[in-house]
């Protein structure tokens, strides 16, 4: 008996200590050396054990008046006290280590892919501009710690970057333009350096004030990029906020409070969302305003708030809104724009030195052009019907309506001092592939968006441009493939047909809706993008 629980002991210390990460030399020692003990009595006692068995077969066929006195195992008892308590200590440093490598460090996951984009434009004055294999590779690091019951840090860190160098060699930071901007600094092919893409942290309890009412509250940069429900052809779970409206990368926090038993109503919360987009502060060491001093002379904070409610979600069925509330928007003022483009005229009839001063003096920067409102209304079925077939109870469909609105100030928001509305419709559905359903989706999207349809999805995951963005009609047509339990594969096609310009600037002048049919100069009429891409995940 006394060997088995040696044995047992022995074998439930390797497996714990084989689930640590951090076990050192010195202890891996200790357990070679332990084994090779154990053996060693084994052995022993297998061979005295076949002594016993003949000494019991040779008593068998000799007189029962026979005076036969059976032999005793003799184990040393003193080796075997010594060897337990060494199996006591090699357990005990095991269970530190894996309570250490459980509770005591990040977790970290790697979501890596390398994907291949053909990418065409088509012009109003005709031309065609195009890039038939813009390779990238994007890696996402997310780390997540756990403190206690309540309390988590979560992050993620990003690298998105054209293969090698480029043309202009932008790929140093030297020239990016706008790609670095920090709401889509992520979501952009830019330089090798790797950056924060969420950080915050996260406190969650199950009751509030004494209620049985479960509840959050989180702060920092966080996920708000790749929400509900552009995540189904991006095969990834949903962030927040509602994706039609929002989906750029933002810092600031978010109280969450199920509504289910106070409301009534099944599945039901509600999350309060704000944060602010640009800051306004002199830099340290400034020669001229002391440091993070307000300077009057930029543009002031850019803030956000407003809500995520779900008044209804049975599992199957569910409805979401957004609503949120922006101020003091950034954009080119009209004049600024009109500057420039003369600027832009004369260097490109005559590229001298005079010329590009000219156009340097007169680019424009940003200012503040006014408040907008976004709202958002997403039905969505995670499975059609009641059990009418495995092909649909695994199908998701969704109808999202969404409006933007505009409040300038005398500088103007989309071209125009007065307040205008735009409005958008974009349905989907997802579905399992008839071909490999259980490995693979296939999916079909369609949008369209009016004249002065705005949304703030300028870290949309494309190379192209936003399709939810287009003021026009747009579709994609997708499908994901599960090669192995860590490896995946995708396939995409999308068209933009814009019916007015502007669908991917800011808020100003530059976001001025021209009719296609009547826009000049190198306006974009047409895009498209096929891209192909392998993922690794774990």
């Amino acid at each position: 008996m006394k060997k088995k629980l040696i044995v047992l002991s022995v074998v439930t210390a390797l497996a714990t200590t084989s689930l640590a990460s951090d076990i050192n030399k010195e202890m891996l020692e200790q357990i070679k050396a332990l084994k090779s003990q154990i053996e060693a009595l084994e052995k022993k006692v297998a061979l005295q054990e076949t002594k016993d068995k003949e000494l019991e077969k040779a008593v068998s066929n000799i007189s029962p008046t026979q005076n036969i006195q059976q032999s005793v195992v003799n184990i040393d008892e003193k080796r075997i006290e010594n060897i337990e308590k060494k199996l006591n200590s090699v357990q005990k440093t095991a269970t530190d280590a894996k309570i250490q490598s459980a509770n005591d460090n990040l977790k970290w996951d790697v979501d890596f892919r390398t994907q291949v984009d053909n990418i065409q434009y088509k012009h109003v004055d005709g031309s065609h501009s195009k890039n038939k294999s813009l390779l990238t590779n994007r890696l996402w690091l997310g780390a997540k710690y756990k403190a206690d019951d309540n309390s988590s840090f979560i992050g993620k860190l990003s690298y998105n970057k054209a293969f090698g160098d480029s043309a202009d060699h932008s790929q140093s930071n030297t020239n990016p333009g706008y790609a670095n901007f920090d709401w889509v600094t992520n979501e952009n092919a830019n330089d090798n350096s790797l950056k924060v893409k969420e950080a915050y942290w996260l406190y969650q309890d199950k009751t509030i004030f004494g209620a049985d009412t479960p509840w959050s509250i989180s702060i920092g940069r966080r996920p708000s990029t790749d929400g509900l429900p552009i995540n189904l052809r991006n095969d990834q779970k949903e962030n927040s906020p509602l994706s039609h409206v929002v989906d750029v990368e933002f810092d600031g926090f978010s109280f969450k409070v199920d509504t289910e038993n106070i409301l009534g109503l099944t599945g039901s919360w509600l999350k309060i969302c704000g944060g602010r987009g640009l800051t306004n502060a002199t830099p340290r060491f400034d020669m001229f305003k002391p440091a993070y001093s307000k300077d009057e002379d930029k543009n002031v904070d850019v803030d956000m708030l407003g809500f995520i409610a779900v008044p209804y979600d049975n599992g199957q069925y569910s409805v979401h809104l957004n609503y949120a509330h922006t101020w003091n928007l950034i954009g080119f003022d009209n004049q600024s724009m009109s500057n420039f483009n003369n600027a832009y005229g004369q260097y490109k009839m005559s590229p001298d030195a005079n010329a590009a001063y000219n156009l340097q003096m007169n680019k424009p920067s940003f200012q503040d052009v006014g408040d907008m409102d976004f709202v958002t209304a997403l039905f969505m079925t995670n499975g059609i019907g009641n059990e009418i077939s495995d092909y649909l109870d695994n199908t998701t469909a969704f109808a999202s309506f969404a409006m933007s609105r505009t409040n300038p100030n005398s500088k103007g928001m989309l071209g125009s001092t007065d307040s205008e509305t735009g409005y958008s419709v974009w349905l989907g559905v997802n579905a399992p592939c008839p071909i490999t359903p259980d490995s693979a989706k296939i999916g079909f999207e369609w949008n369209k968006g009016s004249k002065y349809w705005r949304s703030m999805t300028y870290g949309e995951d494309t190379y192209s441009g936003s399709k939810i963005a287009v003021r026009g009609k747009a579709f994609e047509i997708y499908r994901t493939q599960k090669i192995t339990k860590s490896i995946s594969f995708g396939l995409s096609y999308v068209y933009m047909d814009y019916d007015y310009t502007g669908s991917n600037s800011f808020f100003g002048a530059d976001g001025t809706p021209v009719k296609i049919s009547e826009a000049e100069g190198s306006a974009v009429k047409e895009a498209q993008d096929i891209r192909a891409y392998v993922r690794y995940r774990f």
